[in-house]
């Protein structure tokens, strides 16, 4: 069988389809990964066929300045992406993943990627959805805390009608987001439709994965039908970028070291989180490791750093997090699910997009806590980090979800998954 995946955004976007790319081809299938040119090469040293995908929206984030400012602002930046560097580019999107499915037997989309529905409608060939974070559902029984409207959240406790009714209003605002969605349909002599491009259009009648683990979201009563949790999917292949020998040595020579990162979003508009993050080890007296990159890359601009101190561009995380001793981070849904499965500790300081409501999600399960983008301050930091080390609880719960995580298999599980949908099967 030949199946096309196709993901646009950061690599906490890409690796999950990417992993599950490789495990299709070991068994067998064809699989071709539609996406970003940037990623060609990521893409390729996995052995698989790559297709590019209009608009290139890692470029878009990483190559201008305020791009990546605006796309990353608290309350509007989910906005910015979609109106200003995504929408305007569908109908290209649409014409490259049309190209790429001409032949094929199942397409499995990312939930940006938004003239895919219509690409499966064109060609009258299945599809699946795949979620990453358990907020897209917008479910009003387990409710995500939305960034511009995060006061709302607290009324959550009163059962499912408020958030009803907010939904209900952001299915309103967002539905005139996606207009281009509706105009491209009518160029390509497709229907009018009723959905919502950016809710129930991106979810398949075909059968949805969750590639996510139940520790942060379990099915509710208005979850679409034929949505399979699978767990975290985790790619685990080399890349071109590989750990510094001398990052290995500083973690032999001493106790496991705090990790300060801002993953691959966020990193582009740092500000003061590692000059603090610095100040915050050496206040707390921590080995540390701070993965910069962006301005900061190997150290430039901070300063004097400690021998305590190692300061890297990269480091693979499923390599580095097992090794620390806790890690603060951003909480893309990538990052989260390397520090489940690593065992360790964290302390979140969300950005934007998805970030909150996975910071909110990961302090559910006892093993993490939360820091304020605004308020990420060294004294602050420090403070923090002794809470988390000083109470036994989040490294017990931090081990605990660790097993879990290692139990659910994910990988295993939306492949098997993926066939059987190739297959027309849902479960």
């Amino acid at each position: 069988m030949k199946f096309v995946l196709a993901a646009a955004g950061t690599h906490g976007d890409i690796n999950p389809l990417l992993a599950a790319g490789v495990e299709l081809q070991k068994r067998g299938h064809e699989v071709t990964m539609a996406t970003c040119a940037s990623y060609r090469a990521y893409v390729e040293a996995q052995g698989l066929d790559f297709h590019p995908m209009r608009p290139d929206l890692h470029e878009l984030m990483t190559a201008s300045a305020e791009n990546a400012r605006r796309g990353n602002d608290l309350r509007h930046g989910v906005e910015f992406v979609l109106r200003t560097l995504v929408l305007p580019k569908s109908r290209e999107t649409y014409d490259d993943l049309l190209a790429a499915c001409r032949d094929a037997d199942l397409l499995v989309t990312h939930s940006v990627v938004f003239p895919a529905p219509l690409v499966a409608e064109k060609l009258g060939m299945r599809w699946t959805s795949l979620i990453l974070s358990p907020g897209i559902f917008l479910s009003a029984y387990d409710p995500p805390l939305l960034p511009p409207l995060a006061w709302f959240h607290p009324l959550r406790r009163l059962g499912p009608l408020p958030h009803r009714i907010l939904h209900a209003f952001v299915d309103r605002v967002t539905r005139r987001w996606m207009q281009p969605i509706n105009e491209l349909r009518a160029q390509v002599d497709l229907p009018p439709s009723k959905k919502n491009p950016v809710r129930d259009g991106m979810i398949s009648p075909f059968g949805t994965l969750a590639c996510f683990s139940p520790l942060l979201g379990t099915p509710q009563p208005d979850w679409p039908a034929g949505t399979e949790i699978t767990g975290f999917v985790f790619f685990d292949g080399r890349t071109a970028a590989e750990p510094d020998g001398r990052l290995r040595r500083f973690l032999n020579a001493g106790e496991p070291p705090v990790v300060f990162t801002l993953g691959t979003s966020a990193v582009t508009v740092a500000g003061e989180f590692y000059r603090e993050s610095l100040e915050a080890a050496r206040q707390g007296g921590w080995r540390s490791v701070l993965l910069t990159g962006g301005e900061f890359g190997n150290g430039a601009g901070l300063g004097e750093v400690p021998d305590s101190v190692f300061v890297t561009d990269y480091a693979p995380y499923s390599e580095l997090f097992p090794r620390a001793a806790a890690v603060v981070h951003s909480g893309g849904i990538g990052t989260i699910a390397q520090t489940l499965r690593a065992g360790v500790p964290s302390i979140v300081v969300p950005y934007a997009g998805d970030q909150p409501d996975n910071a909110y999600r990961l302090e559910r399960t006892g093993a993490s806590l939360t820091i304020g983008r605004g308020e990420y301050m060294a004294g602050t930091v420090a403070r923090e980090l002794r809470k988390l080390f000083g109470d036994i609880r989040y490294a017990v719960r931090a081990t605990a979800t660790s097993r879990q995580i290692r139990r659910e298999n994910g990988l295993k599980r939306a492949c098997d998954a993926l066939e059987r949908h190739a297959q027309g099967r849902v479960s």
